[in-house]
């Protein structure tokens, strides 16, 4: 296992790895002289049977930068943790992407216990007997002259719901042997494998599916940030990587959550043709993660001062919040943007994420630190 810092260079090994593979090139930047670094991400590779963690530089400690990182995936992504082990969290040995696809395991036979989703799917078929619509024109060129082409609907589990999330069983068996994802598939023993572009997908939720809807969600996630590089007999090569700025945000707004009744995330409202969506809102604050490094007010760019007056003058909400990580630099100021009536008030403030601890202790104490923001 090799630790890697979010700002150093890989080594030579990986670096050869993700300059001849166009799939890993948006999470490095090229540096001058040569070098790769990653591009605000950090996760899990597995290359040519040798292992990489990429962990955020918030700590002294590798293993504690790990732990740090993994607490916030488990509380940013709802992860409901049933093993002691992962309970832990940091296991060196233990792969990231197994903790996710046994969220989506446990949390999709959950569901399947209580009944599997079944919907009516219009059919098409050469039938003995008359079953539903007798299709006309396709009867006139029916070579099978002693059956009738009809259409009728039937309420199966074979539709497009279910569909997916086989298909996202059998890409998650091959980088995991979990025995829940063998439990589920058996559930789905009369749904067709297909392909799926989970790109493309565009599945509605209403109430008669809507408790699916969370393993779908860490299903589409999963195939999102997992990037398949070599499959070679038993050995896999593989990245599994998070865009710190999603982690950060994730993070901070499920213990505002926690703290304020009143947060909403990701609110979107339109005002007129200008559609806004702040991270974080509360009743009596707005506030917006940035997980990028700034050391004094001058550092701050004009888009940010104007995107967090928009939010204030629109919203009506006078008071908002940049909020950096401190482990990327410290920063405590308060800015005024605008005037009279329009004035909005802006904190810029940083949050402590270090900590050596177990994983209740962190979530508790990084609470703690947010309220006293």
């Amino acid at each position: 296992m090799q630790y890697l810092n979010e700002n150093e260079c890989v080594p030579q090994s990986l670096k050869t790895t993700i300059e001849n593979n166009t799939k890993l090139k948006p999470y490095f930047d090229s540096e001058f002289q040569g070098g790769v670094k990653p591009q605000n991400c950090c996760g899990f590779l597995s290359v040519n049977n040798q292992n990489y963690f990429i962990v955020p530089k918030i700590a002294d400690s590798n293993s504690q930068n790990l732990n740090i990182f993994i607490y916030m995936l488990i509380y940013g992504y709802d992860i409901k943790l049933k093993n002691e082990d992962l309970m832990q969290g940091a296991n060196a040995e233990y792969r990231i992407l197994e903790l996710f696809i046994r969220l989506f395991c446990d949390t999709l036979l959950d569901e399947f216990k209580k009944g599997v989703f079944k919907q009516y799917i219009t059919m098409q078929e050469n039938l003995k007997m008359l079953r539903g619509k007798y299709i006309i024109e396709k009867n006139f060129n029916n070579f099978y002259h002693q059956n009738i082409y009809c259409e009728y609907d039937e309420f199966s589990m074979d539709n497009e719901l279910n569909r997916f999330f086989l298909y996202a069983i059998n890409v998650f068996k091959r980088y995991s042997s979990y025995s829940n994802l063998y439990r589920c598939e058996a559930v789905l023993d009369e749904v067709t494998h297909i392909n799926i572009d989970s790109k493309k997908l565009n599945i509605h939720f209403d109430r008669m599916n809507s408790r699916y809807k969370k393993s779908y969600e860490v299903a589409i996630m999963i195939l999102q940030k997992l990037v398949p590089l070599t499959q070679k007999g038993a050995e896999r090569s593989f990245a599994f990587l998070f865009d710190m700025a999603e982690v950060f945000e994730k993070f901070v707004g499920s213990i505002y959550k926690d703290i304020d009744a009143t947060t909403q995330l990701q609110k979107q409202k339109n005002f007129g043709s200008l559609v806004l969506k702040p991270d974080i809102i509360t009743e009596r604050q707005i506030i917006d993660t940035k997980y990028k490094q700034i050391k004094v007010r001058a550092d701050l760019s004009v888009q940010d001062k104007y995107q967090m007056f928009v939010y204030g003058a629109n919203f009506k909400i006078k008071d908002t919040m940049l909020l950096y990580p401190k482990h990327l630099e410290d920063i405590d100021d308060d800015l005024e943007l605008g005037k009279g009536d329009d004035l909005v008030r802006l904190q810029l403030k940083s949050l402590d994420l270090e900590f050596n601890g177990g994983y209740g202790e962190f979530v508790e104490e990084i609470r703690n630190r947010l309220e006293e923001l």
